[in-house]
């Protein structure tokens, strides 16, 4: 096995570092690339090319293509004529192919299909002929020109609009602006960027208007690599004209308590009430993508669902030709904890109201060990899990007085709940009676353990 500071190499990776470690430069070739770097969409196909110089043949070389070092993330690799599979990364498997005639003149060209995301960055081509090498690296620039921006509206009864314009499927992160019907910019109040499981981009921004202040808005996205944008334009009289302007969405107004382990029912409705069936109901944390639940076309639309509730929602639709519809979480958990956001929406015009979920969690009983000291007192030790959220610690005397702790550490485990010891030296152990209370504050529940020692 051969070590490297921060490695731990074997096999052919460590023999090819071996034989990295031991090559000369070869004095009789150089290798050169593109001077440009490559553009390449999402989904498409790209070149690869590298041309040994001056011009020979290369089909007795060792001919290689890698990311990053040369020994991780090859894309593929060419020795004495032919292919070598074993060596090829994962993720470029059944994605590559060779210009075979191209070694004939020293030219290496490697085909590269389906283009991701992920593939964007520096490329290397390596000749090497017995113990003399040369290459040179190319960049290949990935660029996704995603869909047009669609712009929701939400009216508000204090004078103002919300208007939020989406567009997903951009790459690399796209630049949004507003503008008004006379083509001036108009200021962003919010801006939201997050990449999906494929590495495309979703953009999310919102912008506030004053009833009066403008009767048609553009939104567009733009994509800095490929120099072309998408726009969208709204007209705000016309839309608040639609059935849904008039509406409010009511849901309830103290927060909900949910044990963890416990179903989660969120409720909201229309007022008055209206037929929801035909509208897109969508129930969000704090942005509209990835969504907690989605609901459009009578069916859940499970691709813009947050992996954390996949499989655990249901939404109940009994009462939906009302306007009422109830959200079911199972088996709540502390990450579940939170705002809310029921919102529906049709013609591009939505309603929302907000929620707080609190979630909740009793812990164990707490337990006192004590500790002898040399001079001495006596540390007493409370410890305690299983709580959330955060639980309140408190140590007090056999008057039922506070007493101060000397120290308290709160830790979070693997679900989010609370571990908590705390610490309390006592100065005469000849006659200690102690409890320690561990309380939730949103519970007004607690759990005591009480410490005696007498003589």
């Amino acid at each position: 096995m051969l070590d490297f500071p921060g490695y731990s190499l074997s096999g052919t990776v460590a023999s090819f570092f071996f034989v990295l470690l031991t090559m000369k430069q070869s004095d009789d070739f150089r290798v050169i690339g593109p001077a440009h770097p490559i553009l390449a969409r999402v989904g498409e196909e790209a070149l690869l090319t590298c041309q040994l110089l001056p011009r020979r043949a290369a089909v007795h070389m060792e001919v290689r293509w890698y990311r990053a070092e040369p020994g991780a993330r090859v894309l593929s690799a060419h020795q004495h004529g032919a292919e070598v599979p074993d060596v090829q990364t994962e993720d470029y498997r059944g994605r590559v192919e060779w210009a075979e005639d191209g070694l004939a003149e020293g030219r290496a060209a490697l085909k590269l299909r389906r283009i991701r995301p992920s593939d964007d960055g520096q490329y290397w081509c390596r000749f090497q002929e017995g113990s003399y090498c040369g290459e040179t690296s190319l960049l290949l620039q990935v660029a996704g020109l995603g869909s047009a921006p669609h712009i929701h509206m939400e009216p508000s009864g204090e004078g103002e609009i919300q208007l939020v314009c989406t567009a997903e499927g951009w790459f690399p992160e796209p630049q949004v602006y507003w503008e008004n019907g006379r083509g001036e910019r108009l200021l962003t109040f919010s801006e939201y960027h997050i990449q999906d499981e494929d590495g495309l981009f979703y953009v999310e921004a919102t912008l506030v208007v004053r009833n009066a202040s403008a009767e048609t808005v553009f939104c567009f996205v733009h994509n800095p690599v490929l120099s072309e944008e998408k726009g969208s334009d709204i007209s705000i009289p016309e839309k608040l004209q639609t059935e849904l302007a008039s509406l409010k969405v009511i849901g309830p107004s103290q927060p909900l308590l949910v044990r963890v382990g416990e179903d989660i029912q969120l409720t909201c409705y229309l007022f008055p009430k209206a037929d929801a069936e035909n509208m897109e109901v969508r129930w969000v944390r704090s942005h509209r993508y990835p969504a907690v639940y989605v609901y459009m076309d009578g069916d859940h639309m499970s691709a813009e669902q947050m992996a954390e509730y996949r499989g655990r929602t249901v939404l109940v639709t009994d009462a939906i030709n009302e306007g009422r519809q109830t959200l079911l979480i199972h088996d709540a958990r502390t990450s579940d904890d939170g705002q809310y956001r029921c919102l529906f929406e049709k013609d591009g015009v939505y309603q929302e109201n907000s929620l707080d979920l609190k979630i909740v969690a009793l812990g164990s009983s707490p337990r006192v060990t004590a500790e002898g000291l040399k001079d001495g007192g006596m540390r007493l030790r409370c410890t305690s899990g299983g709580w959330f959220p955060q639980p309140r610690v408190q140590w007090r005397d056999v008057e039922a007085q506070a007493a101060p702790a000397s120290s308290q550490v709160l830790t979070q485990d693997s679900r989010g709940l609370f571990q908590v010891e705390a610490l309390l030296v006592v100065t005469n152990s000849s006659a200690v009676n102690v409890t320690c209370s561990i309380s939730n504050p949103l519970l007004s529940e607690e759990k005591t353990a009480t410490f005696s020692l007498s003589g």
